[in-house]
């Protein structure tokens, strides 16, 4: 997978690629193809900002962190990447459209019919 990293006053070392790189290969674990993964760098005082943002084939997704360490802000922003993929790989065995009264019912046909 290739992604673009973009950084604004900070050189992007090797150590810093391959951080970003090893958080986007625990998202790959999730089977979803995603599309040109984009991370912007900037550092703001004493913080640095992280932002990622990717396609993936049934919308887009986004995070942002910011922390006093550069690695610490990249954790963070891979585990927010990680959930919201998470949601979004698991959304159809999400019961959230249906009505708890009417989610009972259907368990309940469901025990009855076996």
């Amino acid at each position: 997978m290739r992604i673009e990293i973009t950084s604004k006053h900070l050189a992007v070392t090797d150590p810093i690629r391959e951080r970003i790189e090893s958080r986007f290969e625990k998202l790959d674990r999730h089977d979803v193809d995603l599309i040109s993964p984009h991370v912007i760098i900037t550092q703001e005082g004493n913080d640095f900002q992280i932002e990622a943002s990717m396609s993936v084939p049934s919308g887009k997704l986004f995070a942002k962190a910011s922390h006093e360490n550069l690695y610490n802000a990249i954790n963070q922003m891979g585990q927010k990447l990680e959930r919201q993929l998470n949601r979004h790989a698991h959304k159809d065995q999400a019961k959230r459209h249906v009505k708890p009264a009417a989610a009972e019912v259907a368990m309940e046909a469901e025990e009855s019919a076996a």
